[in-house]
């Protein structure tokens, strides 16, 4: 009789379920690693806001940005760059591509709040505030993200902070509890 080659029925479940085994281990830890890299993008992407507005108020003379749209690349309505597409911040971040008032990078939806929608010379924008909400919280990220002209990005570790109004997060996010600068 001639001797089979191959492997037994037996010894493929066993390492179907050592590789099972494995991937319950590793899941878990690929998704938490997942939503600490969308974190550290949107904390990122607040930055390059602040950074923009910055250059904005300085270039145009008249206060922060009123949308976030003003920071983004020339396209659509405008065609070169002025004050409403500045050309200081991607596509995506300021809403320009795709088209959105509240844009999502990385997993984050970004709302930008202003006191002024159209500022002027006489009616500047002197604040402004950006908040980055989870799109999926407990999926896409944890917490939630506050930055304003302060330059202070303020982090609320259980999610459950996802408005600011134009006069900056100090004045809704109180600081205490789950709420802290980061």
């Amino acid at each position: 009789m001639r001797k089979q080659k191959g492997f037994s029925l037996i010894e493929l479940l066993i390492v179907v379920a050592i590789i099972l085994i494995i991937a319950a281990i590793a899941v878990p830890n690929l998704l938490r690693a997942l939503m600490a890299a969308n974190e550290a993008s949107a904390v990122a992407t607040l930055k390059q806001v602040g950074t923009a507005n910055a250059t904005y108020a300085a270039f145009y003379n008249v206060g922060y940005a009123g949308m976030l749209a003003f920071l983004g690349p020339p396209g659509g309505a405008c065609a070169s760059i002025t004050s409403v597409c500045a050309d200081l911040l991607d596509a995506t971040a300021s809403g320009v591509a795709p088209a959105a008032l509240t844009p999502v990078k990385s997993g984050y939806r970004f709302t930008y709040t202003a006191q002024v929608v159209a500022p002027t010379v006489v009616a500047p924008n002197v604040t402004y505030t950006i908040v980055a909400v989870p799109v999926l919280a407990q999926q896409t990220g944890v917490s939630t993200f506050c930055f304003d002209n302060t330059v202070a990005i303020i982090r609320d570790t259980a999610g459950t902070l996802v408005g600011a109004g134009p006069a900056g997060c100090a004045a809704t996010w109180p600081l205490g509890g789950s709420v802290a600068p980061l």
